[in-house]
């Protein structure tokens, strides 16, 4: 019949379709501009930071054009000063999230040709186990998120970097009035439901699949 699917090949395919489920929602995150742009309208963030809506919008920009893998150079904002310290926050941020889309590109692959390795073989065990283990992550963090965002955000931020760079000054660094916590917060909720939507997506299907394969065997 189905056949046991918490086999090692399984988790191990699981797993890594897991990371490949993180990879695309934090990439998809970092890149989906209009989250932002809502917020800046939402939370009135040219009110309540004094500049202008096209000025704020320029400088975003600027930042996640920054943060992308490809982009080679300084990052310098227009009519923002930026400290020292800002600017190695800034760096380690970018290293941050290059490696979260190189990882995501190199499991991209690899998950590729896992999908095809199980397709031939018809086994779908795999899907059903990763949707499994992935929907933990948006539970659980999520459940953070909701009783204490604060204590999430600043302890993300312990555990990411290894100096107070982050704690930023707004006389020096005054990138920190268009960004407020709330618009991180939402950047969060964000990722955590892509990683469901991918989870019950791979559950789904491998149940379908799985099914399907059953009811052929039986036939």
């Amino acid at each position: 019949m189905g056949g046991n699917v918490f086999t090692w090949k399984n988790l191990a395919a699981a797993l890594l379709f897991m990371f490949l489920y993180i990879g695309l929602a934090v990439v998809v995150t970092l890149n989906f501009r209009p989250l932002y742009y809502y917020d800046m309208e939402h939370l009135h963030i040219p009110e309540t930071s004094g500049y202008s809506e096209e000025m704020i919008r320029e400088n975003y920009d600027i930042l996640i054009d920054y943060n992308s893998m490809f982009y080679q150079g300084e990052l310098q904002f227009n009519g923002l000063a930026m400290s020292e310290s800002g600017r190695i926050h800034f760096q380690e941020v970018k290293d941050i999230f290059t490696g979260f889309q190189k990882m995501f590109l190199a499991d991209l692959v690899i998950c590729a040709i896992l999908f095809l390795y199980f397709m031939k073989r018809k086994s779908w065990g795999f899907l059903k186990l990763s949707g499994i283990i992935t929907i933990v992550i948006p539970l659980v963090i999520g459940g953070l998120i909701a009783m204490n965002w604060e204590w999430c955000f600043v302890t993300f931020h312990h555990i990411a970097f290894d100096n107070d760079y982050w704690i930023f000054d707004y006389t020096t660094d005054p990138v920190i009035n268009i960004l407020p916590d709330t618009f991180f917060m939402h950047c969060a909720i964000m990722i955590l439901a892509i990683v469901l939507f991918c989870a019950v997506v791979s559950f789904v299907a491998g149940s379908v699949l799985q099914q399907k394969r059953n009811n052929k065997t039986i036939g």
